[in-house]
């Protein structure tokens, strides 16, 4: 990181518009872990029940990444969404499908199906780049595919993805966003921190970004999409998240308007996903139940708890 860092340091002064592009390039670059991480589930998990019992094929979907068309992106099934309830989950940026391993056999004991994909550029899909604009079409394409779901579960970039396409139509009765980042020009900054990038290329980064894209992109912040949603959703993110702060959930809990907000110790932005306690909340919202803490706010009283 050191020596990427003083790579994008001496860029910014040397050729500052080259710089600011490669960086664009590098954000857009998920890790090449998240396919090895998948290939080793799927070869490694032949005996994983989860997994043995997933059907699998693909999905048509018009867009990998800005250059690419007409690929195709890797899907999982388990039970029978045409038949059964079913929910729909949206993975992280550098991650893949199957990483909501541990939320299946819950699933399918309580009569749900399930359907999760890898990402253009993710797992075993083909692309080299992606954005959140790419996730929601994406999400867009699969629950196309598979018809209206009882549940979307997403997490980080998955979870923002998944608030915009609630808020473009995608038909899912209710929601669950883990660890859910709410801005993406505040994480465009993390990163050009991150690596060295002084700010006034990070803007210059953006702006690239909203012509490749063709909106603005605070048109995606989350104050600008919850307020659009009418479906019931469940916020469940950690005080000790330190890739997307606690703050970025508690905005999408108190500007959405069916929404409660559960908040978890230690963590992380990852072992969410994982954890027992944070699988069985969702599982009681998803049956009806009352989950977390509405959250209110006024110009008053900038934020609080009804």
């Amino acid at each position: 990181m050191l020596m990427l860092r003083v790579a994008f340091l001496s860029g910014s002064l040397l050729r500052p518009r080259a710089t600011a592009r490669r960086a664009g390039e590098l954000f857009g670059t998920p890790l090449a872990s998240s396919r090895t991480r998948a290939a080793a589930m799927s070869d490694h998990g032949a005996s994983e029940s989860w997994l043995e019992t997933a059907g699998r094929g693909e999905v048509d979907w018009g867009k990998v990444d800005w250059k690419q068309e007409g690929q195709r992106i890797r899907a999982y099934r388990w039970g029978d969404p045409q038949d059964q309830p079913y929910v729909l989950f949206a993975h992280g940026w550098s991650s893949h499908g199957t990483r909501f391993a541990r939320w299946i056999g819950r699933l399918r004991a309580a009569g749900y199906a399930a359907v999760a994909f890898d990402q253009p550029a993710h797992g075993r899909s083909p692309g080299r780049s992606a954005n959140l604009p790419v996730f929601t079409d994406t999400l867009h394409a699969v629950a196309r595919h598979f018809g209206p779901a009882q549940a979307v579960v997403g997490h980080s970039l998955g979870a923002a993805a998944a608030a915009v396409a609630l808020a473009q139509g995608l038909a899912a009765e209710r929601a669950v966003l883990l660890a859910p980042a709410a801005d993406p020009i505040d994480a465009s900054y993390r990163f050009s921190r991150q690596i060295g990038l002084p700010g006034r290329l990070c803007r210059d980064m953006i702006a690239m970004f909203e012509r490749q894209i063709g909106i603005s992109m605070a048109e995606l912040q989350a104050q600008h999409i919850a307020p659009r949603i009418g479906r019931p959703a469940l916020i469940v993110h950690d005080l000790e998240d330190r890739e997307v702060p606690w703050s970025e959930g508690e905005r999408y809990a108190r500007l959405w308007p069916h929404a409660r907000l559960l908040t978890t110790r230690r963590l992380g932005h990852n072992r969410i996903v994982d954890d027992d306690g944070v699988i069985d909340a969702a599982l009681r919202f998803l049956a009806g139940g009352t989950v977390g803490e509405r959250i209110v706010s006024s110009p008053n009283l900038p934020y609080g708890f009804a």
